[in-house]
Order: structure tokens, then C-alpha cells, then sequence
């Protein structure tokens, strides 16, 4: 977290452990806070740490914070991994979805001495004769029938928010939050009667779910203590312009319940016209980790999730594989809207790329309208702590396909609470259809773009020059012998349950050279090679390639040599893909991958080059081609190189190789 306030909360663990007790004094200080006058620090328990700067001027991010870590470990996940939806974010995807209020700011009065009755007599009745706007003009008032007729018939407010706008997996109620904090400041010069009556009109109409009951009850109250502090609610009776306690606690009974998104019918009768929200990124084999029956409960939760069925068909189409929460609440919350709604969602960015989310991503393209993708690679600085890249989806549900448009890189700096939401700064690109379909051969996969002009035109030529290429795995690839296709395979040692057969490199010991990715290095020119102290006899004592480099188990399965790839690369190096042939007799780790290749593409490669070292080392000159590490790059998942982005990397021999029906 930043600007000094990571350990606060983790402090307060040490205080007090009980999450349900901290988020109730939080919010009964709060409430003091807000009666008395006081700042908050001054009013809590004098055992707890001293409240940073930074935290006393949103008390609702401390409760999203608080709420977070408490749903993180309710999974057995560290609370230190728990990312709260940043209110920047959230006010920029905001901005964007609002539609032009019916009211504006009044002017000052200008005050002068100058009557009417000093104008000449043609004068006043040429003013006359002008036929002025009424008096609605005077309230503020835009005069606009089309949307004034949304107004009356509870489509939207009159400070532009449609309506009914929902949040599928509400938290701590973040969106709407921030939504009445846009809709006061709106409202700060409107006459008392019309935003207090614009107010009970959106509070009539949110709907907000939760499966924690601890989040419900604690959304309903931080939505209150926002709309007293916003001035929009009074603690005690109703006055000229605001709504009374009683009335505003009866409407968010009304408005934000306690369900399961995900398995039980949405319990309003009216669909929502606009959806924000942030469901969990959680898969489903990491549900109830922390619970002693987990194993059970997982397996209930993943049958119940495939036998749910409306109108004869499966709820969830996309339920495939390792199946992660948040999919299932995109194709849910589509469900939900009504034809031409509108989900606004964050998910991570492996969503654009991942092959699991193959089947999401044909949903969303060919069922509904996918228009809009804000992509947000360093999410680590919008999101303290996260490596992951985010995206935020924009899509209308049930409607006629339309041209994506693929926004970012976005920086944090390029949030605007205006307009639409992000900085005219921020490059965009249409997805061509055509285009699209030859880059991701009809996955739907989005590719990362660079943000710099020239680095992204450069990309476009590598992605189109490419994909008309064979993919290492396919049949009518080169490579491909007798029916059999090169597969990629990970290291075949797990490090944290072989470490006792891990040690650090001595010399002269009867052992194997141990391979992990740091083993991996580039010189001067660019070429790869393995920095290992079996092979190199410059590298320093405690250099990090002298640690774990030695196996001391049972002799390797695997005695030739190999062709192998750094499997983790870190984001900001500048290339994605090491490839390098590994020597015989040594074992790999499982963070490097390397190509199998079935004994009859070896005995043609062999045959072809005199040897099979000679043979690698030719076939690993192509695979660490720049273009192709371009192609890497853009396809990326995320920083893991998982076995299907090589087994499908276009890899051209330029016919040095003549693929034969049998050898």
C-alpha cells in the first residue's frame, strides 16, 4: 500500500484480532465523528494504532480495506493480499457511465440598480416579445424532454445516474457510494425540494447484493453515514432538503440484500439498467481454504454451480476447466440486465488472454455487445501490492455485436472523475474483426499493446506478419513427424517439495547442475545462455546462480540435452522468452520449461544436423528471434510463460525443413 499506511491494519490485528469487531467500532466512531464534529482519530479506542494522515479523510476505504482482509481470510488467503477497488478507479469508471444531468450549478445573483421601468417603452416590450425560458431555467434546470421523460418514468435521476443501478457482488458498496458522492456534488447548488426528491429517487432504485452477511450490514451503514455526511440525510427527522434517518435505513433494506449472486434468482422484479461492480478473482479449487471440510465444500460448490439450469440451458455456459469466480459473475450479471444494459466490470487482465477464458470471451463477443476494454498493466500502482494487470470491461448486454475498442495503456494519472472517465492522452485501437480473427485464430484473445506510438505500430506489423504462420503444435507445422507434434513440458522437479535435495553449488561433489530460471542470462549481443557454476567459473561465491543449483537426489530421468525457456519472466525485462539448450544430466526446475520432442522428430532433426545438441542449438537460434518474443509479449497471460503460449508460438524454419508423411 502506499504513502506509509501498509502496516496500519496490520497492526490492528495485533490489537485486535476480531475483524467483525473492528469493522463495528469503526463504524459506531464514524458515527460519532459525525455527530460530535470530531475527527475520527481522536475518537477511537486508545489501544489502537495511531490512525496515518492518509486514512482520515475517506473513512469508507478504511471499511472497504477492513472488508477485504476479512474476505480474504474467511478464504485462508493472507489479508496482505487483499486489493479493495481504488475510489480513483472507481469514480473514473463512474464518469464515464453518467449521463448529462438536468441541472446546473446557479450563477450568482449579479446585483445592480438598473430597473426595468427606465427602459424606453418599446424597449420593455421587445423583452417582452423574447419569450424568455420559464422559471425552470432560474432552479437550474436543462430543458430536455427526452431525458426529463427518463426522469418520470425512474430511468435515471435528474443528476444523470441510471437507473436501477446494481452492484452483483456489493462489498462494502463502494460504487454507489462514490455514485451519491458525484450525484451531492451535482446537487450543491439545486433547490432543496428537487435533490432531496432526486436523492429518495436513486435510493429507490440501487440493488446491491452480497453472500456475507457481514458486508451487508455493514454497506447499509456506511451508504448511511456517506448520506449524512454529504448532507443528504439528517440523523434524526426529514427536513426542507434532506431525507429523515428512519425513511433512508427503510430504503436500503429495501435496496441492498443479502444472496447468492451466482446461484439464487435476483431478488428484484425490475432488471437494472447499469451494473458496476468488482466480484471476487478468486478460482473455485481456492474456495474455503481456510475451513477444516474445504476439500468438500469446493467440490459441493463447483456441482451445485454446473446443476443450475434456467429456461432447459446451463446458467453458467462458460464453467470450464479451473474455474475462477469472476467469469462466472460476468456471465451472471449479463444475465441479469436487462436487453441493452450495461455492465462496467473489473477483472484481471489474464482474462484477455488466458486460453480458460476462451469460452467467456466468444460469449461476450458473440451474445452481447463488447465495446470497451480499459487496460491497466501496472496495476501496482493503482492497487498497492498487485503484480496482476487490470482491465475494466465494458459491455451491453444482449445486444447486436459491435467493434471493440481496446484503451491503455492506462496510468494512474490518466483517471479523470469528468467526462469520460480517462485522459484524451490514453491511445485507442478497434479490434478489426477480420484482423482479430487471424491474430487469435477466433479465441477472441486481446493482445497488450504498447503505449508508445512507434513501439505500437511495430507490434501491429509483428502481429500481422505472424499470423499466417503455423503454430509449433500444429499438424501441417514443419516440425510435425508421423502425426506426432512438439509439446512443451515444466521442469520436472517442484522446488518447495524437493528442497531437501536442493543445495547450493559445491564443487567436486557427486551431483547434477540444478536449472531455474535465474540460471537464464543475455550477454552484450543478446544472445542466451545458462549461467550455471557447473558450466561458468566466474560467477562470485554467493552470487544467486550458486544457490539451489545442486541436486542431490535420485539420477535425472532425463540424460540428453534439452531445449528449455525461462518460464517466469519479469514484466519489465526487456525480453519475454530465454531459450537456451540446456547439457546433459542436468535437472530441471519447475520454474523453466522445456520442449519434449517425440523420438521421431529427433531422429529427423539428428539426421538433419549431424547431432541433436547441433540440432537445439538451431532450432533455439529461432525460438529467441526478436519478432517472435514481440509476438510473446503481446500474448502474454500474464508474467508466467505458461506451456500453451509456446506450443503456439508461430514459429517459422523458413523451409529449411520439409515436413514428410514418414521417415
Amino acid at each position: 500500500m502506499q504513502n506509509g499506511v501498509s502496516g496500519w491494519y496490520a497492526r490492528l490485528d495485533r490489537c485486535l484480532d476480531d475483524r467483525k469487531k473492528q469493522i463495528e467500532i469503526w463504524l459506531d466512531t464514524w458515527e460519532k465523528s459525525l455527530r460530535t464534529f470530531q475527527p475520527i482519530a481522536a475518537l477511537l479506542p486508545e489501544d489502537w494504532p495511531t490512525l496515518p494522515a492518509n486514512l482520515l479523510t475517506d473513512p469508507g476505504h478504511v471499511l472497504d480495506h477492513l472488508l477485504a482482509r476479512h474476505d480474504a481470510e474467511s478464504d485462508g488467503r493472507s489479508p496482505r493480499g487483499a486489493h479493495p477497488t481504488p475510489p480513483r478507479l472507481a469514480d473514473a469508471i463512474i464518469a464515464s457511465e453518467l449521463r448529462e444531468p438536468l441541472v446546473h450549478p446557479k450563477k450568482p445573483v449579479q446585483q445592480n440598480n438598473f430597473l426595468m421601468s427606465n427602459l424606453p417603452p418599446g424597449f420593455r416590450q421587445h423583452v417582452k416579445n423574447l419569450n424568455l425560458p420559464p422559471s425552470a431555467q432560474e432552479e437550474g434546470t436543462v430543458d430536455n424532454e427526452d431525458e426529463q421523460s427518463r426522469v418520470d418514468s425512474n430511468r435515471r435521476t435528474v443528476s444523470g445516474i441510471p437507473l436501477p443501478v446494481a452492484d452483483t457482488a456489493a462489498g462494502g458498496g463502494l460504487f454507489h457510494a462514490r455514485l451519491m458522492r458525484r450525484h451531492a456534488e451535482i446537487h450543491e447548488d439545486s433547490a432543496p425540494e428537487i435533490r432531496k426528491q432526486d436523492t429518495r429517487k436513486f435510493f429507490e432504485h440501487i440493488q446491491l447484493l452480497d453472500i456475507d452477511p457481514l458486508a451487508v450490514e455493514s454497506t447499509k451503514r456506511r451508504l448511511l453515514l456517506e448520506a449524512i455526511r454529504l448532507e443528504l440525510v439528517s440523523f434524526g427527522a426529514e427536513q426542507p432538503n434532506k431525507i429523515s434517518r428512519n425513511e433512508m435505513e427503510t430504503l436500503l433494506d429495501a435496496g441492498v440484500k443479502e444472496g447468492d449472486t451466482l446461484q439464487d434468482d435476483w431478488p428484484w422484479e425490475t432488471e437494472p439498467q447499469l451494473a458496476l461492480t468488482n466480484p471476487p478473482w478468486l478460482r473455485i479449487k481456492d474456495r474455503f481454504r481456510g475451513q477444516d471440510d474445504g476439500s468438500k465444500l469446493r467440490k459441493e460448490l463447483g456441482d451445485q454451480l454446473r446443476a443450475i439450469v434456467d429456461d432447459d440451458k446451463p446458467r453458467f455456459s462458460t464453467m470450464r476447466g479451473n474455474v475462477n469466480l469472476y467469469r462466472l459473475f460476468i456471465e451472471r450479471s449479463l444475465q441479469i440486465l436487462e436487453k441493452g444494459g450495461r455492465l462496467r466490470l473489473i477483472a484481471p487482465d489474464s482474462l484477455l488472454r488466458e486460453q480458460s477464458s476462451h469460452p467467456l470471451r466468444e460469449l461476450l463477443v458473440k451474445e452481447h455487445a463488447w465495446n470497451d476494454v480499459w487496460c491497466i498493466e501496472e496495476a501496482n500502482l493503482l492497487f498497492p501490492g498487485m503484480t496482476q494487470g487490470v482491465v475494466v470491461l465494458g459491455i451491453d448486454a444482449k445486444e447486436t455485436p459491435v467493434p471493440l475498442i481496446l484503451r491503455g495503456p492506462i496510468t494512474r494519472a490518466d483517471l479523470r472523475k469528468e467526462g469520460d472517465g480517462l485522459s484524451s492522452r490514453v491511445p485507442s485501437f478497434e479490434m478489426e474483426e477480420i484482423r482479430w480473427k487471424k491474430w487469435a485464430r477466433e479465441t477472441w484473445a486481446v493482445p497488450r499493446l504498447p503505449r508508445d506510438r512507434i513501439e505500437r505500430k511495430y507490434t501491429l506489423e509483428v502481429l500481422d506478419k505472424l499470423a499466417t504462420r503455423a503454430r509449433l503444435s500444429d499438424d501441417h507445422h514443419v516440425l510435425t513427424t508421423n502425426g506426432q507434434h512438439v509439446r512443451v513440458r515444466v521442469g520436472e522437479v517442484d522446488q518447495t517439495s524437493n528442497s531437501k535435495n536442493i543445495e547450493t553449488w559445491v564443487k567436486g561433489r557427486e551431483s547434477h547442475p540444478f536449472i531455474r530460471g535465474v540460471h537464464f542470462h543475455e550477454d552484450d549481443k543478446g544472445q542466451v545462455f545458462i549461467r550455471h557454476p557447473a558450466f561458468r567459473t566466474d560467477i562470485p561465491s554467493r552470487a544467486s546462480e550458486r544457490q539451489l543449483a545442486m541436486w542431490i537426489g535420485e539420477q535425472p530421468t532425463h540424460q540428453g540435452p534439452r531445449l528449455a525457456c525461462q518460464a517466469i519472466v519479469n514484466a519489465h525485462q526487456e525480453r519475454r522468452l530465454r531459450w537456451a539448450v540446456i547439457p546433459a544430466n542436468c535437472v530441471l526446475g519447475n520454474s523453466v520449461n522445456h520442449i519434449e520432442l517425440h523420438k521421431d522428430i529427433e531422429k529427423r532433426l539428428t539426421d538433419e544436423h549431424g547431432n541433436l545438441h547441433n540440432a537445439l542449438s538451431w532450432l533455439c537460434k529461432h525460438l529467441n528471434d526478436n519478432d517472435l518474443d514481440e509476438w510473446a509479449r503481446a500474448w502474454a497471460a500474464n508474467n508466467n510463460v505458461n506451456n500453451y503460449e509456446l506450443e503456439t508460438l508461430p514459429l517459422d524454419l523458413n523451409g529449411e525443413l520439409m515436413k514428410t508423411d514418414s521417415l
